[in-house]
């Protein structure tokens, strides 16, 4: 067949609509996963964080009465290093400092929910530029790092500057000090969470404040830092340690401690039982609607109403109607919280009040009028 022009043309158009259609798909099948675009890790045209300026003054914190004290000036003693010997960086005028080539240290201690404080400086002068300037690191369960870094007017990637994530996500704010001042990191971390199978039920959670600045707001990692690529997660358990990075430049550190964070409690099924529901007839529920004073001395008004076959209670103070179950003739509870109302009848048969109580919280309210 002779070459066409025309036909090629076409080739091409058609060629070109299926790629964008099948990149579409592509597309579209992330987006129906509820995953959120990714920038390239480390790319140099990824916006930086704005410049803040942190307060000024000293920022040294002391540990609260139930911290675990990871470095307090002293001695290397919360610490190993990653191969399990003696941890090899110098204690110097009450700081730790980095020993480039010594490798990266860990506590010995492993944690899982935790609240971290940490104080650390990079070297003043500053020497080198971009990622070759000030440059530690501190890794949460030895897995997820925030970056150290002199991000002091020095240009680097986005997401490898002082707060970041590594290589993930940068922090909304360059909170950073001069060189050689001392800095702060508060940070609030919840462990990912793993079915028995070793199916991640719920990615970590970091939140970061940098000298007092909040720089990373609840973000979820995609996995644990890597480089070059990302990885995904992976059950390590529920605990791991704390670890710095010695990435050949002398870092100080100071006044590290960190708070271990519990699970809240769950209810037990027997706090979660509730009283049996009956249903009364409609009469008795007529006879409980009406309006009830809710405080002694003030003109706010509860009113009680009956809606088919259940009793509805709503205050001034609140736009919706509470649906209220009865347990006895004179016992109504409230679904959803540790509240009862318990109306007063006397001897004629007349109601003449309720008795609520919510909490460790009583009261009387009066009837007033129907």
């Amino acid at each position: 067949m002779p070459f066409s022009p025309r036909l090629a043309i076409a080739c091409v158009i058609i060629v070109a609509t299926f790629a964008l259609a099948s990149l579409s798909a592509r597309e579209g099948d992330v987006a129906s996963k509820g995953m959120n675009a990714r920038w390239f890790q480390h790319d140099i045209r990824r916006p930086k964080p704005p410049v803040v300026e942190p307060a000024s003054g000293p920022i040294a914190s002391k540990p609260p009465k139930d911290a675990v004290i990871l470095f307090d000036g002293t001695n290397l003693d919360a610490w190993k290093s990653r191969e399990g010997g003696a941890a090899r960086w110098k204690v110097i005028d009450g700081t730790m400092e980095t020993v480039p080539g010594a490798g990266m240290i860990e506590t010995k201690g492993t944690y899982g929910d935790i609240q971290l404080h940490v104080e650390w400086a990079t070297p003043n002068p500053a020497v080198g530029k971009g990622q070759d300037r000030g440059n530690s690191g501190i890794f949460l369960m030895g897995q997820f790092e925030i970056q150290v870094l002199d991000s002091y007017n020095a240009g680097t990637y986005a997401d490898g500057q002082a707060g970041a994530i590594y290589g993930q996500y940068p922090p909304l704010f360059n909170a950073s000090r001069l060189p050689g001042e001392w800095q702060s990191y508060d940070i609030a971390f919840r462990r990912p969470r793993f079915e028995s199978s070793g199916k991640l039920l719920e990615p970590a959670r970091i939140t970061v404040f940098h000298n007092g600045i909040l720089i990373q707001n609840n973000e979820e990692p995609f996995g644990p830092t890597s480089w070059l690529k990302w990885l995904p997660y992976s059950d390590q358990g529920s605990r791991g340690p704390i670890a710095l990075q010695d990435h050949d430049h002398p870092v100080h550190y100071r006044n590290i401690w960190l708070r271990e964070i519990p699970e809240r409690a769950a209810p037990t099924a027997e706090v979660l039982a509730r009283p049996n529901v009956i249903k009364l007839p409609t009469e008795v529920l007529d006879r409980y609607a009406g309006r009830y004073l809710t405080d002694p001395g003030k003109p706010n008004v509860a009113t009680f109403a009956r809606d088919g076959d259940h009793l509805t209670v709503t205050y001034p103070f609140r736009k919706n109607t509470l649906v209220m179950n009865a347990i006895s003739e004179t016992e109504f509870d409230l679904p959803f919280t540790d509240g009862r109302y318990t109306f007063k009848v006397d001897a004629s048969g007349k109601v003449t009040g309720v008795h609520f109580r919510i909490g460790d919280g009583e009261r009387d309210m009066p009837r007033v009028g129907p």
